[in-house]
């Protein structure tokens, strides 16, 4: 299953970054022109520097030592990393360079009153870079617990911090170094899962399409790789993954975690959608022992959303996925543990402390649950339908699937606002957008902005009372048709991007020897089995369990209504916490 990369393929894919801010003479990075969108054209924030005060208040939360050239930090890979703030002398951050010679790269070297560091700080999850002293050094050491110390007590140092370590993983992101090469078809079913995997957790990753990119032959013939093989992924450590199942992939790339068979959560958050992040950044904030369990990534349906428009607070709007990258960073910045791969398949609530069940066999034990685990997408009922799903069919509508219709004729179905908000994103990439709903128009289920928007675009075309009736191609999709309920014309266009936005049903099998759900499946809360008020509105007939966001029966589904029900939860799990000290 793994092999090890060779070097001169790997030659020509190498990222290209600008110089990063701090690299030496002696180590060069090419230079390039500016690039406005790239993060580290933000110099003073992406390497701040601390003043002497600043420096002086963070001294009690470490150790002060002296570092002879050479001596290692940390490395990629690592966990739990100590935080280091320069105070005097060079120290330099390392990526591996993909060249398939084991060789490093120098990305930035950090001088007085400058730290170390990137998001991955905040988490249990396995750092991206190296770093190493270059000259003798002083620095002092802040060990995790003591980090968590300062970030919660120095909020002017906390602000700072947390912009540098989002600004250096947007920056890899950006460049796509420190990460892994995705090979393969850029339009198959499983490049696109594993691209898709990466992409909404964060994890910088560069595509070489074999379809359109002479390189990928290249580097194919090199890694000794036929067809079947792809998509192939290829880490920084040379080694060579086939078509991995995204666990697999998910293990590899240092997302994973593992948790201790006897450790206690105070509550354990089923799912990290806008609800399940606000249940956990509000747990965390006010002391709780938090952990959640996400299957996927963060942001839920939500993470998928091109654009948020109506969401308080954003007025220009915001990506789900930059919404949900923002809550998760949040959440771990007071402590909260965010465990992504791995679905929860069973819920024991027949004895205090609940156990949750992986998939992967793990056991996570918690005095408290909050069930966020929201839904999943409905499916058309069309023939051949599953072929193309992924593969045409999707049911997300970011820039990576935008990247895919460029110029193109895409299909959306669904009369909501994910509909809504889908076919006007795409109508500045596709060649044209088509909206089928089944009832006679959209002012009944979609917001009156996105109403009038769509009304107003003459590249896009609403179609009412239809109906998808078939879709077409070889490998990936290349017609839809559909018919007119009214008149049973039907029309069959060439179209490449199907997008189905027709609503969802709830993730609650995991639930159903443990919590009554209504007929539909979602979880039934704010009454016991004889219909009495419970203290709260999101507890379920079984003390210490509760359910926020879309998962829950009666909801509003509505990301500012998740955020709201994931925060208040909180108190009666406090209180219920209390009762059973």
């Amino acid at each position: 299953m793994h092999d090890q990369a060779g070097s001169p393929a790997f030659r020509h894919i190498r990222s290209r970054c600008s110089r990063h801010p701090g690299a030496t003479e002696e180590q060069p990075v090419q230079q390039l022109p500016v690039d406005l969108d790239d993060p580290y054209a933000r110099t003073g924030q992406v390497y701040p520097v601390f003043s002497d005060e600043m420096t002086d208040r963070i001294r009690p939360y470490g150790v002060e030592e002296a570092l002879p050239p050479g001596a290692p930090l940390f490395a990629r890979g690592d966990r739990h990393a100590d935080f280091f703030v320069v105070l005097g002398g060079e120290i330099g951050i390392f990526a591996a360079d993909q060249d398939g010679e084991g060789s490093e790269r120098l990305l930035t070297v950090h001088r007085r009153g400058q730290f170390t560091g990137e998001l991955d700080h905040f988490s249990a999850r396995a750092l991206l870079v190296s770093a190493r002293a270059i000259t003798a050094v002083r620095v002092l050491r802040i060990a995790e617990s003591g980090f968590k110390r300062l970030m919660t007590a120095e909020s002017d140092i906390a602000e700072t911090v947390m912009r540098a370590f989002i600004l250096r993983r947007m920056g890899f992101v950006h460049h796509g170094e420190a990460g892994i090469t995705l090979l393969g078809p850029a339009s198959s079913y499983d490049t696109l899962r594993l691209e898709r995997f990466a992409i909404r957790n964060g994890y910088p990753i560069r595509l070489v399409d074999t379809a359109s990119d002479p390189r990928g032959v290249d580097l194919m013939v090199e890694l000794g790789l036929e067809p079947g093989d792809l998509p192939a992924v290829v880490t920084p450590d040379r080694t060579v993954m086939r078509n991995p199942p995204t666990p697999e992939f998910a293990d590899k790339l240092g997302l994973t975690e593992k948790f201790a068979a006897d450790e206690i959560w105070d509550v354990a958050v089923v799912g990290a959608g806008p609800a399940g992040l606000a249940s956990a950044t509000y747990g965390a904030s006010e002391g709780l022992k938090t952990v959640v369990i996400e299957g996927l990534a963060p942001g839920g349906q939500a993470g998928t959303s091109s654009r948020i428009e109506n969401y308080l607070g954003f007025p220009t709007g915001i990506s789900g996925q930059a919404l949900a990258g923002r809550a998760q960073v949040q959440a771990q910045k007071f402590g909260a543990r965010i465990a992504v791969s791995r679905m929860a398949i069973r819920l024991d609530c027949s004895a205090s402390p609940f156990r949750i069940e992986l998939e992967d066999g793990q056991v996570v034990l918690a005095s408290a649950v909050v069930v966020a685990s929201g839904a999943r997408y409905r499916r058309l009922s069309v023939p051949q339908y599953e072929r193309y799903e992924g593969a045409g069919i999707q049911y997300a509508a970011t820039a990576m699937e935008a990247s895919l219709c460029k110029n193109q004729n895409v299909v959306v179905v669904g009369g909501g606002n994910s509909a809504g908000q889908a076919a006007v994103f795409l109508s500045r990439h596709a060649g044209h957008v088509h909206i089928l709903v089944r009832k006679s128009g959209l002012a009944e289920t979609m917001s009156d902005y996105l109403v009038e928007r769509i009304a107003m675009s003459p590249r896009i075309t609403l179609h009412p009372f239809s109906e998808v009736t078939g879709v077409f191609g070889e490998t990936n999709l290349q017609e839809v048709e559909w018919i007119d309920d009214r008149t049973r014309e039907t029309t069959r266009i060439a179209c490449g991007s199907l997008f189905v936005m027709i609503g969802a049903e709830p993730n609650t099998e995991w639930l159903r020897t443990c919590l009554p759900l209504d007929e539909k499946g979602f979880v039934l809360t704010g009454h016991d089995a004889e219909g009495k008020a419970l203290e709260s509105p999101y507890a379920t007939s079984r003390d210490g369990i509760y359910a926020v966001g879309d998962v829950r029966a009666g909801s509003v589904k509505r990301v500012a209504a998740g955020v709201g029900e994931g925060s208040i939860v909180i108190q009666a799990v406090h209180r219920y916490l209390d009762r059973n000290a």
